[in-house]
């Protein structure tokens, strides 16, 4: 009965033929349609997010104490002015995955490595997993800080972005966090990252080397100016968005060279190890092969090792492949060459 109901009144609805004032025109059907698919697009990429967060739980609780912790980084300068308070007095909330292993002696200060994702607009992910719990097990407490630019907290974090430039001081934040509130010892940390991670593990190493112990650059970008130019449009656009540079390379050569390692090498401190495969369909060989003719050029003493046609190019080191597992040691090695 009330089926029937519902059934004759949205007939009876639909009958009533709607007065021009009362119809939306249809263009603005459209937009407000529009908007809620954009508002749902990312309500559901938060959803996503904490989807995969339960599952680091799931994963290490064996092995370790899991946290996700939630600080502040610089202000976002791109941001509007609210309630008349202005955005140098208002720092962006960030967030960070803090991962302890379960034996560790918290009366005593330990090695951690700062593990940053990569990623235009990416996020730190279960696909880590079994590289954390390999950390874990040789001691470290690991850290993964979710700069400003990731993907899993709404579009004002996306569009926070600052490839190259203050996702560099929100990973320094929150380091310095857990100096403040973790059994860290502040003279044995590393920075290890792949892809853009690699990228931010350099800039960030090169610009305080006084706050870190070494530098991993797996597969790092190592150079805007040549990456854009071998890349396709959509991802020029990702950087010539009114919300990040707001201008092409061609537009911009000077901001683009700022936010690349390359141009940076001369600051080099700390030991460094670089790595890449000759197969990269991502972070094409050439670019990691300028970082080196570079890092030569300035007279820096570092470790590098191009793989021919690695299994997997540019994931080759993250897999979980015997071949992938095999490379690892290597950065465990170094790792432990300067942090224990």
């Amino acid at each position: 009965m009330r089926h029937a109901l519902i059934v004759t009144s949205c007939a009876a609805i639909l009958a009533v033929p709607l007065s021009a004032q009362d119809a939306k025109p249809f263009e603005a059907q459209v937009k407000e349609l529009t908007a809620k698919v954009d508002s749902l697009t990312w309500q559901l990429d938060q959803v996503r997010k904490s989807s995969d967060d339960a599952l680091f739980w799931l994963r290490l609780s064996d092995i370790a104490e899991v946290d996700k912790v939630a600080l502040t980084g610089p202000p976002n300068p791109r941001e509007k002015a609210r309630y008349g308070i202005a955005n140098e007095r208002h720092p962006l909330r960030i967030y960070q995955y803090v991962f302890l292993p379960r034996a560790l002696d918290k009366s005593k200060k330990h090695p951690a490595i700062v593990l940053t994702h990569g990623g235009v607009h990416g996020d730190f992910g279960t696909y880590h997993v079994h590289m954390v719990r390999e950390m874990l097990e040789r001691g470290y407490v690991v850290l993964a800080p979710e700069y400003r630019g990731s993907t899993g907290y709404g579009k004002a974090m996306y569009e926070a972005i600052d490839y190259g430039g203050l996702e560099n001081d929100d990973v320094v934040a929150a380091r310095d966090w857990a100096v403040e509130n973790l059994p860290v010892d502040p003279k044995r940390i590393a920075l290890v990252g792949w892809s853009h991670g690699g990228m931010i593990s350099l800039m960030v190493g090169f610009d305080h080397p006084d706050k870190f112990a070494c530098i991993f650059a797996g597969v790092p970008v190592s150079d805007l100016l040549t990456r854009l130019g071998y890349h396709e449009q959509s991802y020029t656009d990702l950087f010539a968005a009114p919300y990040h540079i707001g201008k092409e390379p061609v537009a911009a050569v000077d901001e683009y060279r700022r936010r690349s390692p390359i141009w940076n090498v001369h600051k080099l401190k700390l030991p460094l190890m670089v790595t890449s495969s000759t197969n990269d369909r991502d972070v094409n060989v050439v670019e990691v092969e300028q970082l080196i003719v570079h890092l030569k050029a300035a007279g820096k003493s570092f470790e590098h090792k191009i793989h021919d046609d690695a299994p997997g190019g540019h994931s080759f080191e993250r897999l979980d492949t015997t071949y992938a597992r095999k490379t690892r040691e290597d950065l465990y090695a170094f790792l432990a060459k300067h942090l224990n």
